[in-house]
């Protein structure tokens, strides 16, 4: 039997206030639980997670463990991104680690289960579980039900693409309000491969999660059925003294890079990934591990990347059937959170609608669906390709258009300034610059979408983009950013040649190291207060995922 950290803490003034709330002197000497609950009224992604935690903590004390409910920020793109052109949403991944910490580590309780959602609480959640390394699960909160006019599904894409496509006289497929009266019909997150599908998916192929939990309809018998199986699981973890740092090792990261690359999923989920690892501190190098994975192919292109539906990849067996069909590929003797390995997980298991998930031998694209490249512009960037069917150029050259804010970059797009054949470069939007990679570069490849000019130039940004995105040739993320003094991105002048190459993962500008050094940056920074202005000042770069932790010294 494990002794319990939370027992040697039970000091009279500990055991007096938990006396004050109810606990018997039974309860006390329980394995004392988490329940880490990211609820909120601001957005439906979270909405009905108060109800997921009451079955959760039911689960528990019939279990014979002891729940304890914490709350944590709850970071939704739609909502919070609304000031600061969005950059509260990725800092808020960092906030939802360090809160736990204060909570969680601070309390010494014995283990916890993260209720996840949108996009940046299950990377929140994976960073505080490597931190702590106490056991934890993760319960999938799940996707949103879409709607339909006039039988024609209708999501919160379409409502995006639809505002920005209307400022540059493109007609949305329905009128707006109708669609924004129509996108979203339930509780849970973005419908589609966008961010936080593909985190649920990272969260069962690293073994956070039980199997067969991810993706799942929010709020529904599915889910909740999950959440309860995980609440008596986590109670055994406890007993076990199982813990993360023993299920996020290499080969579980492996298993998560193919699963994304598998799914055409985000690109958000690289600086995540790599963000778990750091905390993890295991060594693993995401961004190689990217390219060692390359040859994965796409096996099952959800929306945006193609037309599979979330609900019909879902009905296939989701990430589930995705790690069967890879399991040539990747690592089976990863440990999960079940105690099992992934091998013996997915033992027996037959996938439900074979042909909407393909195997490796005819999968539906060759791989890779994102690739990172690297050149004489920058140390790393990140493409997101997709389904690689020729219909979006993988290799581009043309003179740099560049801008020093979203606002100059739209303008110009809706002049005419913006010109077929050019690379428009969108600088000053990264982890430093931006600050925390708010949400102006989407805005920027939406409105080149709008403007018909999408897959007749090249987008190149240091800043990040939506899971919703994947538009003509797009490259994001470019480290070092243009607020890096002596970074490339901030050198480059309009009319300098940039070339791109999928091929040769290549990312470069031709003009000579002497030219360079005789430039200056534009030196521009957006303003930054309180909380934005401490991530500016400690955030780390993107080799670490942009995490807030000090370098070790």
């Amino acid at each position: 039997m494990v002794t319990l950290r939370s027992n040697a803490a039970n000091t009279p003034g500990r055991r007096a206030n938990w006396r004050a709330l109810g606990l018997s002197m039974e309860d006390m000497e329980k394995p004392k639980i988490a329940v880490v609950n990211s609820s909120s009224e601001l957005a439906i992604c979270y909405a009905h997670l108060d109800g997921i935690a009451q079955m959760v903590k039911e689960e528990i004390r019939a279990a014979g463990g002891m729940p304890f409910e914490v709350r944590t920020s709850a970071p939704s793109d739609f909502i919070t991104g609304a000031a600061r052109a969005g950059s509260y949403i990725l800092a808020g991944r960092d906030i939802i680690a360090n809160d736990i910490e204060v909570q969680v580590e601070g309390a010494l309780l014995d283990g916890m289960i993260c209720l996840t959602s949108c996009d940046k609480t299950p990377p929140g959640h994976l960073m505080a579980a490597a931190r702590l390394n106490i056991p934890t699960i993760l319960v999938i909160g799940g996707y949103q039900q879409a709607g339909e006019i006039d039988g024609e599904p209708v999501d919160v894409e379409d409502v995006w693409s639809g505002q920005v496509g209307a400022l540059f006289g493109k007609a949305p497929k329905f009128p707006i309000p109708q669609m924004a009266e129509n996108a979203i019909m339930g509780p849970g997150v973005c419908a589609g491969m966008a961010t936080a599908n593909t985190m649920h998916c990272v969260v069962e192929a690293l073994g956070m999660a039980l199997p067969g939990h991810a993706p799942v309809r929010g709020n529904s018998p599915k889910m909740q059925a999950n959440a309860r199986a995980a609440a008596r699981r986590i109670v055994d973890m406890v007993h076990e003294d199982l813990r993360p740092r023993q299920i996020l090792t290499e080969p579980a990261f492996r298993n998560a890079v193919a699963t994304v690359l598998a799914v055409s999923g985000s690109i958000n989920a690289i600086k995540h990934l790599q963000a778990t690892a750091v905390e993890a501190e295991n060594g693993v190098d995401v961004f190689a591990l990217w390219e060692e994975m390359s040859d994965v192919p796409v096996l099952c292109p959800v929306r945006p990347t193609g037309a599979i539906r979330i609900e019909q990849f879902e009905d296939a067996g989701g990430a589930r059937a995705v790690l069967q069909r890879l399991l040539p590929r990747i690592d089976g003797e990863a440990l999960t959170v079940s105690g099992k390995t992934l091998a013996e997980n997915l033992a027996g298991y037959e996938i439900e609608e074979p042909e909407t998930i393909q195997p490796l031998d005819a999968p539906f694209s060759e791989g890779p669906s994102i690739a990172i490249l690297k050149g004489t512009l920058a140390d790393s960037a990140v493409v997101r390709l997709g389904v690689r069917d020729g219909s979006r150029p993988e290799e581009f050259t043309g003179p740099a258009r560049v801008f020093e804010s979203t606002a100059d970059c739209m303008a110009a797009i809706k002049d005419g300034v913006v010109q077929a054949g050019d690379v428009v470069i969108s600088r000053n939007q990264g982890l430093v610059g931006g600050p925390a990679m708010g949400g102006g570069a989407s805005l920027v490849l939406f409105a080149l979408d709008a403007a018909g000019l999408a897959m007749t130039t090249a987008f190149v940004t240091d800043g990040q983009l939506s899971g919703l995105c994947l538009k003509g040739l797009t490259v994001a993320e470019v480290h070092p950013e243009a607020a890096t003094p002596g970074a490339p991105i901030g050198l480059v002048r309009d009319g300098d040649m940039v070339r791109i190459s999928v091929a040769r993962r290549s990312l470069d500008l031709d003009v000579s190291a002497e030219d360079l050094a005789q430039r200056t940056g534009p030196g521009f920074r957006t303003e930054a207060n309180g909380y934005l202005r401490t991530f500016r000042d400690t955030v780390r770069p993107m080799p670490t995922g942009g995490v807030l932790i000090p370098e070790r010294r």
